[in-house]
């Protein structure tokens, strides 16, 4: 099946786009291997390529002004359909790409060599690749440099995906929590939206390992970020942000809104005995909820107020 849209193409699109690294600023770790790769291999052009669903963007650029190019004219979306490196040592004599406006016009693409990013669950997100504007051969000790380069990429974008995910909950960590509020903030202030915070953590946890044991304590902490994440909206943004602490982002939504979210999320809490085959358990949780204001810049002042708020919720019951 040849279809842009058919299951394994879908599967591809969810797996970059887990990520979320597309059309984000440029970051020294790719930049540092775009730049290594265009002097190693004395070429013209060197890039981290991303293939979107009709577009191909570019995570790193050395000596390209184009930040992305349609993905249908792309040499990229050729080089990720095989595992293999696609070398292309002459253009204008490539049936494939002789007509391509990127061989026709900038950048006059003459010779390409890409290295698919192949995640370690075996989709092919976007390439490694070296352009450059005359016919030439690639050897292969280029070609093994190419492959260890654009493994280098692949690593450091799925440690960033380990870094950002919490291991127990499958939830975001604070650190990624953190980053995707700044840009919703950003966001909100850019077209005058309104944006609310959520803090909660659930009473008394410190007695329930004390009780019954820190296995017991995490399938606790894993039970609640399911049942909790089945009442939020596929726009909030759900973290960990430590312990039994546990953070929500609600673009859109005034304090009212997130009142209303935070009281749902109590309830459900409450009403829901929690824990494993042999032993159930019914939880409270405290809350702490603030809206954003026309001061707040970083997620860091939502944070601070929301956990104020949370703190004399506990301290009036």
């Amino acid at each position: 099946m040849t279809g842009r849209y058919n299951s394994q193409e879908t599967r591809r699109l969810a797996a970059l786009h887990r990520y979320d690294v597309l059309d984000t600023p440029p970051e020294e770790a790719f930049d540092r291997i775009t730049r290594l790769a265009k002097t190693a291999l004395r070429t013209d052009i060197a890039l981290v390529s991303l293939i979107d669903a009709d577009r191909q963007w570019f995570k790193s650029r050395q000596n390209l002004e184009a930040s992305e190019t349609k993905r249908d004219i792309s040499f990229c979306t050729h080089a990720i359909e095989s595992d293999d490196a696609l070398v292309v040592r002459n253009a204008l004599e490539d049936e494939r790409f002789r007509e391509n406006p990127l061989v026709t016009g900038e950048p006059h693409i003459r010779f390409y060599a890409g290295v698919p990013l192949k995640l370690s669950d075996g989709d092919n997100i976007g390439t490694l690749c070296v352009i450059d504007r005359q016919p030439r051969d690639l050897s292969d000790a280029e070609a093994s440099m190419l492959y260890d380069l654009a493994r280098l990429v692949v690593d450091e974008l799925e440690l960033r995906d380990i870094a950002m995910t919490d291991s127990l909950t499958g939830l975001q960590t604070r650190r990624a929590f953190d980053s995707e509020a700044v840009r919703e903030i950003k966001r909100a202030r850019r077209y005058d939206r309104e944006a609310s915070m959520i803090i909660f953590d659930l009473d008394r946890f410190k007695s329930v390992n004390d009780t019954y044991g820190h296995a017991f304590g995490d399938t606790i902490l894993r039970k609640v970020s399911t049942i909790c994440a089945a009442e939020l909206r596929s726009v909030d943004m759900f973290g960990r942000l430590g312990g039994e602490e546990f953070g929500v982002f609600m673009p859109e939504t005034a304090q009212d809104g997130a009142m209303e979210a935070a009281e749902r999320l109590r309830k459900t809490i409450e009403s829901t005995p929690i824990g494993n085959d042999a032993l159930l358990i019914n939880l409270t949780a405290s809350f702490g909820v603030t809206e954003l204001s026309d001061t707040d810049c970083v997620s860091k002042d939502l944070l601070m107020r929301a956990d104020k708020a949370l703190y004399q919720a506990k301290d009036a019951g």
